[in-house]
């Protein structure tokens, strides 16, 4: 069945009226050409009906693949519909990386279907929706400072314990004020230039684990969590680079991510 957006809502979230609903065009610039099935059954989008902070609202997008379905995940990508900048994140995943879960958070600009499209490896797409009631979180002025000694491109990377199917999970935190572009400084006046992490790359050992291509509706001081399967690699990499052309890379040796 093709997928169309308008009335499609999973996790017990509700859509936007279909008359107002910008999915339809969206999707086809997003991806034109393509059939959207719908994903309801093979992708799920966890989130707040209504956000308590639109700048910071998470979002975890499961991918619930049959046990005896053997394709995989190529990539998802999140699109916040009623955001000036739609598209959220595109996430690319590895093959053979075992992700199955991915844990962010985004800005939310206003009541607005949050849609979730999952490329597998026969090249099907499969979407879904999760309807979200915030406003203004693209425009919201930045957090004041707690630690504004630690520069802006600084790395963090956590590990948590395996859980029973023997996937780890990892978060990634990078000190960086992702700039919307619509956020004014409260003492000129003026409008702040977007500055956003428009990159990143993890590693684990010498394979590539997961890709990231990031806009401005990801939150300031950008977060993220995802699965993923050991494959004995004893350090993790992690590059990136913003929208301005700053770069920042770190290496953590597994007994040490913390």
């Amino acid at each position: 069945m093709a997928f169309t957006g308008g009335i499609l809502a999973t996790s017990g979230g509700k859509a936007a009226p279909a008359d107002a609903d910008p999915w339809p065009a969206l999707a086809g610039q997003i991806f034109p050409g393509k059939t959207l099935q719908d994903g309801s059954a093979l992708l799920a989008i966890d989130a707040p009906y209504r956000a308590e902070d639109a700048a910071v609202v998470p979002v975890t997008l499961r991918t619930i693949l049959p046990a005896d379905d053997h394709r995989q995940v190529r990539s998802i990508t999140l699109v916040i519909d009623a955001n000036p900048s739609p598209l959220a994140a595109v996430f690319t995943l590895a093959p053979g990386s075992g992700i199955d879960r991915i844990a962010t958070r985004v800005r939310v600009d206003d009541y607005t279907n949050i849609h979730a499209v999952a490329e597998l490896s026969d090249g099907t797409l499969w979407a879904a929706a999760r309807f979200v009631k915030a406003s203004g979180g693209c425009s919201a002025p930045a957090l004041k400072p707690v630690a504004g000694d630690i520069p802006i491109g600084t790395l963090r990377f956590r590990l948590f314990p395996a859980g029973e199917d023997g996937r780890r999970e990892a978060q990634v935190m990078v000190r960086h004020p992702n700039y919307s572009g619509m956020q004014m400084d409260q003492i000129s006046r003026l409008y702040i230039p977007a500055d956003f992490v428009q990159t990143l790359t993890v590693r684990q050992g010498d394979d590539l684990l997961l890709t990231i291509a990031g806009g401005i509706s990801i939150s300031e001081n950008p977060s993220f969590r995802f699965s993923f399967r050991p494959n004995g690699g004893k350090s993790f990499r992690v590059e990136g680079a913003d929208s301005t052309g700053k770069r920042f890379s770190g290496t953590f040796p597994v007994d040490s991510a913390a």
